[in-house]
């Protein structure tokens, strides 16, 4: 199938306004082949490249990729210097295109103790973009859910105890404003590569009714072909959020 005919079957069938992806396989795709984890890093860098490209390609609005965990900073010194030095390439080599683009990136996740270097590539990212209309490029750094939550949570009760909120105003609805995601529609989709089935700490308040995807697929080979699979299984999905199906069967999206 051409590209245009691509996007008129998902469009036709229900297209995703949010996708989020948890790029897994890196390390797994290069130990196959015999190769240093670095290698397998790098060629993930350019699937997410092949990513963003269809994503706006395809007209999805909101892409949330999960870059780098809170918890990643567990692994072996050297391969977090190796995924530091891919993050700033990707700034130095890619922000100007993304810009001319259209695309908006924002950075969600904790800033607090980031190497000075890294927190202020974050900032120009935002920044430079800001006021760009075309695809949302959410990427997920230093991120994890459970702490995400948390931070919201004590910023909820910092307002209560200020006397800016009021208790009796406290609510699911008020802790969205208060994530990392505040303004950023809730996924509709979650994709997972390598075959593993779990969230692993990722947007765990946001997916509550998002659709989950788990590919096979190891992320350095993750391209347009499979991101449209995905969002072929997403067209075909009934979605309720907790209610009966509506009449005809519609699939309209949460907010849409």
């Amino acid at each position: 199938m051409t590209a245009n005919k691509d996007q008129a079957v998902v469009e036709a069938a229900g297209m995703p306004r949010h996708v989020a992806i948890i790029m897994d396989g890196n390390g797994r795709w290069a130990a196959r082949r015999m190769l240093p984890r670095f290698e397998g890093h790098r060629r993930g860098l350019e699937a997410l490249r092949r990513t963003v490209k269809a994503a706006g390609e395809l007209g999805i609005r909101y892409l949330t990729l999960y870059s780098f965990s809170a918890e990643n900073w567990s692994r072996p010194k050297s391969e977090v210097d190796d995924l530091m030095g891919l993050l700033k390439r990707f700034v130095r080599n890619d922000l100007a295109d993304l810009h001319a683009s259209n695309v908006r990136v924002r950075i969600i996740g904790d800033r607090q103790g980031l190497d000075a270097e890294i927190a202020a590539l974050l900032l120009e990212t935002e920044e430079l973009t800001i006021r760009n209309t075309g695809l949302t490029l959410v990427v997920a750094f230093n991120y994890g859910a459970r702490q995400e939550i948390a931070r919201a949570s004590l910023r909820m009760a910092q307002a209560v105890a200020s006397g800016a909120m009021r208790l009796d105003e406290v609510t699911a609805a008020t802790l969205d404003g208060f994530l990392d995601t505040a303004g950023i529609p809730d996924p509709d989709l979650v994709i997972r590569t390598s075959g593993e089935q779990r969230l692993s700490n990722f947007l765990l308040w946001q997916a509550a009714y998002a659709e989950l995807v788990f590919s096979p697929v190891l992320w350095p080979d993750f391209d347009r072909e499979i991101l449209e699979q995905a969002l072929r299984d997403f067209a075909g999905r009934e979605r309720r959020f907790g209610g009966l199906q509506a009449p005809g069967g519609s699939r309209q999206a949460k907010g849409a």
